[in-house]
């Protein structure tokens, strides 16, 4: 299948094995072993056949391949992880000593990055909880004429009423589903600006702190890398969870459009009682969920920075104690393993039909 290989994303493959890998834990031997399970096989094989439809010679052959690459690789990072570990201490230790004599100039740096970045990240929040509530305005306003519809088809005949009902179900499923799709089209560009902001505040920081470090600005920009990963990784979040709540949200209002259908279904005489009550209550629970949804969506943006505020605190806290953190060798290894995944998925040629 000529192009085969540009379906399969190395990121959505090196994200599979990653999160496979630090569910195993710590043990190498055991976490080989249970690797040759079908778990992650199966794992694979399912982001294999979404990407790749067709059966073909080169879905095949990747396949085969891609477990016993898994298996080496996870035996190098359980070797790796230790080394790492080192390295960091090590490189922490160096930076500690260099930035030392400027201790009070480094912490008062930080700190500034810290108010400044808690500047931009206001007005983002403010924003994203206007739009969530401007969202959820819209979507309640569009969907009350639905109520008031139902109510009025109420004094039609019973046949009339179901003749007309799936077709009225319809578009209320439709005017839900475009409604939650222009919310996430509000959503998304804020935390697209919000992962932009996150890669100018660690430049500034670098900007700031690089006059100090200047010959251990390999270890300053190790820990700035980590740093930028952790808040990408944040904004990502943010991201995916904005799109769960839009989600979750369509999947709460969905079932009033199911329970219509299935009354058009009943017969003449039970008909209207069953439409009664809906009809009474569907502004009230039109207006129950998007109120929840403004609840659980409004303060991410918040959230989102006091993240943010806490990882370069994190920061701070290293360069004064050149302490690493417990897991700040993970980032390295994630990295690692993208980052063979990519060079594996190179090596791999597609099969021109």
């Amino acid at each position: 299948l000529a192009g085969a290989r540009a379906d399969v994303n190395p990121d959505e493959v090196a994200s599979v094995l990653w999160k496979y890998f630090t569910e195993l834990g710590s043990n190498a031997k055991e976490t080989v072993d249970q690797l040759q399970q079908a778990e992650i096989t199966k794992q694979l094989n399912t982001l294999l056949e979404t990407k790749l439809q067709s059966a073909n010679l080169y879905a095949e052959d990747l396949q085969r391949r891609l477990v016993p690459f898994a298996t080496q690789l996870q035996a190098r990072l359980a070797q790796d992880s230790q080394r790492l570990k080192e390295q960091i201490r090590q490189e922490l230790a160096e930076l500690r000593a260099k930035l030392a004599p400027y201790a009070d100039e480094v912490h008062q740096q930080i700190s500034t990055n810290i108010r400044q970045l808690q500047a931009k990240m206001s007005p983002y929040a403010e924003e994203l909880r206007s739009q969530v509530d401007r969202g959820a305005g819209e979507l309640q306003r569009v969907l009350e004429p639905y109520a008031t519809e139902l109510r009025d088809r109420l004094q039609d005949n019973a046949e009339s009423i179901q003749a007309s009902l799936s077709p009225y179900a319809d578009r209320l499923q439709q005017q839900i589903d475009s409604g939650v799709e222009t919310l996430k089209e509000r959503l998304t560009p804020l935390a697209d600006e919000l992962k932009t902001q996150v890669g100018q505040s660690v430049e500034e920081l670098r900007r700031g702190l690089s006059p100090y470090a200047q010959e251990v600005q390999d270890r300053l920009n190790r820990q700035l890398e980590s740093l930028t990963a952790q808040m990408e990784r944040a904004a990502e979040e943010l991201r995916a969870r904005l799109a769960a709540s839009s989600e979750e949200l369509r999947a709460q209002l969905s079932p009033l459009a199911q329970e219509l259908r299935q009354a058009a279904g009943s017969d003449a005489e039970s008909l209207r009682q069953r439409l009664a009550p809906l009809a009474q209550q569907l502004d009230e629970r039109v207006g129950q969920t998007l109120e929840a949804f403004r609840q659980q969506a409004a303060p991410f943006g918040e959230a989102f920075g006091r993240q943010l505020v806490e990882r370069l605190e994190e920061v701070r806290g290293k360069l004064d104690s050149g302490t690493a953190g417990v897991e700040d060798h993970l980032e390295l290894l994630e990295k690692e393993v993208r980052d063979k995944v990519a060079a594996f998925l190179s090596t791999t040629q597609p099969v021109e039909n």
